[in-house]
């Protein structure tokens, strides 16, 4: 545990993530050009990754299952290689009808990737670097959104988009290959054998992970710290940086990467609050929520075109939800047993996504109710205008709002069991300061 060897395994691992996360942002930087190149509105647009979150989602926790049945390294391959041919199919798509095939295919692959990179970690790593390899993790993964912001974006501007999604769907072809010559499944962790089944016992476990209050608490903390970052990143944040507030293409690349920034900054610092206040993640987990909706309201609610300082707040504060969502998988990590972990890991890595797909669509509906309603042509500076996404942005309240209502629920059920089975009482946060303060005056 914690050798060399793991590190090779482990580096390996995330680099197949880190492509894995360039595949899933690619249309997040090339929305406007598909815009045009399929000639379509911003619901058909919104589609396209809606129907690549919905197989992602969807494919969770059969993906979970097979993970305990046949380990990661099968998985993190073959998710690499559904996904380089969604890109191919992509780049050499003539309608919306195969490039909606296209980020299905990447959606399957992506849906393979991250929770069987989290599942290889208890079986490499233990004692007090585990929470914290999670939260490096999700932070270096997230250098994809580099490669999509920058080289990617690149690539399409100056070669077109057919050799862009192509070189794309290659590097993750490369991914594969360096996944089955390097990448080990480590301890308790069945070899590859026979035929795929869903036996009884794999159910079972699903349906005892599915039915803990700490994997729902897990759930529903990935729910509401997830989603707005990716809707930004997966197809919004580019139109709305680009056009509606009229930064240009290359002032939206910088303004994206500031999700990355702020993911590397604030990741390392929320591993080491898991690991120091294990009883208090859902605090964590609350007070980025309630950060992203004040950041939200300053730039939604401010009169004309927000300045600059407030949308740099509000993406470097969105960032923080990003490793703030992989607190979920440490809830699924505590409270199940390592031989169901992927099953825990694919019912909490669906809250995010889940809630991500939800807002997408929702986005696009309403920018094209406004666009039709103020007898707009659709063409993308009358579609993506500032204030059809002031409106259109605030789904997120009520999306994320119903998370919170059940992550607050799920939580009180987890610390009743807590209770019950350990004899352990978390008391609410303010009573925990109080006592605090007291004992400090006391001395």
């Amino acid at each position: 545990m914690n050798s060399a060897r793991a590190w090779v395994v482990y580096g390996v691992a995330v680099f197949a993530y880190v492509t894995a996360v360039l595949q899933r942002t690619t249309l997040g930087v090339s929305g406007v050009q598909a815009t045009d190149r399929f000639s379509v509105d911003a619901t058909t647009l919104s589609s396209l990754t809606v129907a690549q979150l919905v197989v992602y989602a969807g494919l969770q926790i059969p993906v979970g299952v097979l993970l305990d049945r046949v380990g990661p390294r099968v998985l993190i391959a073959g998710g690499a290689v559904l996904m380089a041919a969604g890109q191919s199919v992509l780049g050499l798509a003539p309608d919306i009808g195969l490039a909606v095939l296209g980020r299905i295919l990447v959606g399957a692959g992506d849906a393979m990737t991250f929770i069987s990179v989290i599942r290889l970690l208890p079986s490499w790593f233990d004692g007090r670097v585990l929470p914290q390899v999670s939260q490096w993790t999700g932070t270096v993964g997230q250098f994809g959104q580099v490669l999509s912001a920058l080289p990617f974006a690149l690539l399409l501007h100056d070669l077109g988009w057919s050799a862009a999604f192509l070189s794309a769907g290659a590097l993750a072809a490369l991914s594969a290959v360096l996944v089955l010559l390097l990448v080990d499944n480590g301890r308790e962790v069945p070899a590859f054998s026979g035929p795929i089944t869903l036996p009884t016992k794999a159910l079972t476990r699903l349906r005892d992970a599915l039915g803990r209050p700490g994997t729902q608490l897990g759930f529903w903390s990935h729910y509401v710290t997830q989603s707005s970052g990716t809707m930004l990143t997966l197809l919004w944040g580019f139109p709305f940086l680009s056009v509606a507030l009229g930064y240009g293409a290359s002032g939206a690349s910088a303004m994206l990467m500031l999700i990355v920034v702020g993911g590397v900054l604030s990741g390392p610092v929320l591993g080491l609050l898991t690991a120091r206040f294990p009883m208090r993640r859902s605090n964590i987990v609350l007070g980025i929520v309630a950060a992203m909706g004040v950041a939200w309201a300053i730039v939604l609610a401010w009169p004309g075109r927000p300045p600059l300082w407030a949308v740099i707040l509000l993406f470097v504060t969105v960032a923080v939800g990003g490793p703030g969502s992989l607190i979920g998988f440490d809830f699924a990590r505590t409270f199940n047993p390592l031989r169901s972990l992927g099953s825990a890991n694919g019912v909490v890595n669906v809250g995010g996504f889940l809630a991500s797909f939800v807002m997408m669509f929702l986005v696009g509906l309403v920018l094209d109710g406004l666009d039709r309603a103020a007898g707009g042509s659709g063409a993308p500076e009358e579609l993506y205008s500032f204030d059809h996404f002031r409106l259109a942005f605030l789904v997120q309240y009520v999306i994320v709002g119903i998370g919170v209502v059940f992550l607050v629920s799920a939580r009180r059920r987890t610390r009743r069991k807590l209770h019950e089975e350990e004899g352990i009482e978390v008391a609410p946060i303010w009573v925990a300061l109080m006592r605090r303060w007291r004992r400090r005056s006391a001395g």
